[in-house]
């Protein structure tokens, strides 16, 4: 048989490389680069496509040379992040299979006012919380500290050292900051002292539906809290390589956590996964008080493809970056009725550095 048609699909960056936000959209081009080698070198029929303000050459292209599946890399225009949702929806319009979460539980995700009343109404552990969408700000009746964030921001934007506070006069200036810079709604919820563990859930190809697999977690390793510099992973922790708050957080793989812990934590990220409506991958990240009680902070339905963490949760489990992005591609071709004869694509081995 001719080998099924791929197309890779991303968001051409907007922003000018000296932004502020710039990092956080510029590193896509290394995902592309990835998935594109393992995809062609497996020997699927292999096509790339950058979009951004314009779908046209979306349209464009699948009308021109429709492919079987696309592989959905696409996050969003960074000056228009409800696209992410768009680009999903879009090829569900067209009956076009793609990799990754369906156009549902993006929204759900990049809404973390939903997903927040959603976890909380679904028994998940999820910190005390409340919604601001417009000055004045009600009293904050928790225990301090509180964290503020923007309700429709992903990749740590908007989370500043700031972002912390610990009294009602702090809130009340970091709300009114957070509505100017972002816009409404802004989310405070009760900041949690301990360890913060990223776990990625994954459905392995061929396995039974409704029994997502949660990876080994990742910790951030933060040093301790102190005056003025909170254990939290800032925009600038994340992004900003040479920053004294990027060298003190750095990721910790594997981690000290005993079975019965990780036990609880996975049942805790897999039921996240799918009251979101999660598919195919997913990353949950979760904090653990000092009473051992876990509580999670976000479901990220459209993480970061190359993150370490991923790549090693698949290593701890036996599998490698390239047969996972395999096992994404013949998941979406199975979902549009396009199977793979054993043997008529390969796994690469070791192309990826790294995985």
């Amino acid at each position: 048989m001719t080998a099924p048609s791929v197309l890779v699909l991303y968001n051409e960056p907007v922003l000018p490389l000296d932004h502020p936000d710039a990092n956080s959209e510029h590193d896509i081009y290394d995902t592309v680069t990835d998935a594109f080698k393992v995809l062609t070198a497996a020997g699927f029929v292999t096509t790339k496509l950058g979009i951004n303000r314009d779908p046209q050459p979306l349209l464009d292209a699948l009308r021109r040379d429709r492919p079987d599946a696309v592989f959905n890399l696409f996050e969003g225009i960074a000056t228009q992040t409800s696209t992410e949702v768009s680009a999903a929806a879009l090829l569900e319009w067209l009956n076009v299979p793609f990799t990754g979460c369906p156009a549902a539980a993006l929204a759900l995700g990049r809404d973390k006012v939903r997903t927040k009343h959603i976890l909380a109404a679904s028994g998940v552990p999820t910190p005390d919380y409340f919604i601001v969408d417009a000055l004045p700000v009600p009293r904050w009746g928790h225990d301090w500290p509180a964290i503020v964030k923007p309700a429709y921001q992903d990749a740590s934007v908007g989370i500043e050292q700031s972002s912390v506070v610990t009294s009602q006069a702090q809130l009340e200036a970091q709300a009114a900051h957070t509505l100017a810079t972002y816009g409404p709604p802004v989310i405070v919820e009760r900041y949690i002292k301990g360890r913060e563990f990223h776990v990625n859930v994954i459905e392995p190809f061929g396995a039974t539906v409704g029994e997502p697999v949660a990876l080994a977690p990742t910790e951030i390793a933060f040093r301790k809290d102190e005056p003025g510099r909170w254990a939290v992973y800032t925009f600038t922790a994340k992004w900003h390589e040479q920053s004294d708050e990027y060298k003190a957080a750095p990721l910790k793989f594997p981690v000290d956590l005993p079975a019965a812990d990780f036990a609880r934590l996975a049942q805790i990220v897999q039921r996240s996964f799918r009251v979101v409506g999660c598919r195919d991958y997913a990353r949950v990240d979760v904090r653990m008080d000092a009473s051992g009680a876990f509580h999670v902070l976000e479901v990220n339905p459209n993480p970061y493809l190359n993150s370490i963490t991923l790549v090693d949760g698949l290593k701890a489990r036996g599998s490698s970056y390239e047969r996972f992005v395999m096992e994404l591609t013949l998941a979406a071709l199975a979902r549009g009725g396009v199977a793979v004869p054993a043997g008529a694509i390969t796994v690469p081995v070791g192309l990826i550095s790294g995985s």
